[in-house]
């Protein structure tokens, strides 16, 4: 699918669908618990359902209501077959550690994307752990788990190529025979997402011991809960910059108390000089003077294709650092938002652990008078007409919406393989459409 969006006055209230992480963290929980629980207002998106199919290969039974999952879980049997987890990474690694509780050989794929993605460093802490495991890639799935044999102690994981393989540790280690330990070798990078499942598992009764590089987690038993999951800033991040300019855009269901790292795109929004005004669970964000910035991305990763459309958008020299995690995502975003933005003009220079962006904003002349005579000859790329370029997406959602949003503010811009965005986010483009945006859409 093809969508091309022309400049467009983006304006008035949108809400963002729930958040992608907190649903599957929900789920895998009820999964884990011996009894009925709710989930709420869960996200309904590719990866959720890719996560709830799994679930079902396992004896995990669902019950999907109009804004209510009910999730029967505590009796996990041996799969039939292979186990898909379609593009989510996060659904092969939580299905991974569940995979050790039970009983067998068990063989978990994924589609394109998901088998370049690493694997083999939770394998690895799981076979600490008593499990034995394989991935038929150097580090890449297909990943082959012999459950049944959780025997608990200490593991040993990397805490810097993904929060994922210690948050399915966490979701496993009260199965264990005894106590299990979890020390990282290497300093936590994406921390929220590890606080987030902490949050989730204590929603279901089980109490986690954390210490600076550490976590232990003895032996205890799941409890049912109802829980209603919140909006994904993740997924805002894309209105909110599209406010940031243009005549202003409110963006509900969002909670400011979120442990989402994401979060963060206020502190980052209000740094580059836009209006952001909070009220309840609302966010408006209007258009100001944007001036560059310098952020760490380090645990808030999903933020980089917004911030590079945000800074090339600005006034000056952007810096990006902690984005090398980028590069082992849906595609390598380093390289895909590098090679689009420079299809739209923008320079970007690529280093191992950073993106520096030049923004398309000309500077404001002075108002003295030698200079005033010489203010209509600086040029602002921004206002400038351009060429109509086609942004291939590489299958990956957030570029697909993050391109999306500086199709808004500039015009001319053709995503390829649009239809990405149902990973997360499937009526994205419809509600940029109800915003005000100005997009055709090509099914073809």
């Amino acid at each position: 699918m093809k969508v091309s969006v022309k400049k467009s006055e983006v304006k008035g209230k949108v809400a963002v669908p729930a958040s992608k992480s907190m649903t599957i963290r929900a789920l895998v929980c009820a999964a884990l618990s011996r009894g009925n629980s709710e989930i709420v207002h869960p996200l309904v998106s590719d990866d959720t359902n890719a996560a709830a199919d799994v679930l079902g290969k396992i004896g995990i039974t669902f019950a999907k209501e109009e804004d209510t999952w009910l999730v029967t879980g505590g009796r996990l049997r041996v799969p039939t077959e292979e186990l898909f987890c379609g593009e989510s990474a996060t659904t092969m690694r939580f299905m991974m550690a569940i995979c050790s509780l039970i009983p067998g050989k068990h063989k978990l794929i994924g589609g394109p994307s998901l088998s370049k993605r690493p694997m083999r460093s939770l394998v690895e802490a799981l076979e600490q752990l008593g499990i034995k495991g394989t991935t038929e890639g150097k580090t890449t799935p297909p990943v082959i788990i012999e459950g049944g044999t959780l025997k608990g102690g200490l593991t040993e994981v990397p805490g810097n190529i993904s929060s994922q393989f210690i948050s399915a540790l966490l979701l496993i280690a009260p199965f264990a025979t005894k106590e299990v330990s979890i020390r990282m070798t290497t300093p936590m990078t994406s921390k929220p997402y590890v606080l987030m499942t902490l949050w989730c598992l204590k929603q279901f009764g089980i109490n986690v011991r954390s210490e600076w590089d550490k976590f232990a987690i003895s032996r205890q038993a799941y409890k049912p809960t109802r829980l209603k999951i919140e909006g994904d800033w993740s997924s805002a991040s894309y209105f909110l910059a599209l406010g940031a300019v243009s005549e202003g855009i409110t963006v509900g269901n969002l909670s400011t108390a979120s442990l989402q790292g994401d979060r963060v795109i206020l502190d980052f929004l209000r740094s580059m000089g836009a209006k952001v005004k909070v009220a309840g669970d609302s966010v408006t964000v209007s258009e100001g003077d944007l001036r560059a910035i310098h952020a760490d991305l380090s645990d808030c990763i999903d933020l980089l294709p917004t911030m590079a459309v945000l800074a090339s958008l600005a006034e000056g020299t952007s810096l990006f650092i902690g984005i090398e995690r980028a590069r082992i995502k849906e595609s390598n975003r380093v390289a895909v938002i590098k090679e689009g933005l420079a299809r739209m003009g923008v320079t970007v220079t690529e280093g191992q652990d950073s993106l520096t962006i030049v923004g398309l904003k000309a500077p404001k002349p002075k108002k003295d008078d030698e200079e005033e005579e010489d203010e209509e000859k600086i040029e602002d790329k921004v206002e400038e007409e351009r060429e109509p370029v086609t942004i291939d997406s590489h299958g990956d959602h957030r570029i697909a919406m993050a391109f999306g949003v500086l199709g808004a503010a500039l015009g001319g811009v053709t995503v390829d393989g649009a239809e990405c965005v149902a990973k997360t986010f499937p009526d994205f483009w419809e509600v940029m459409k109800s915003a005000g945006g100005e997009l055709e859409i090509d099914a073809k």
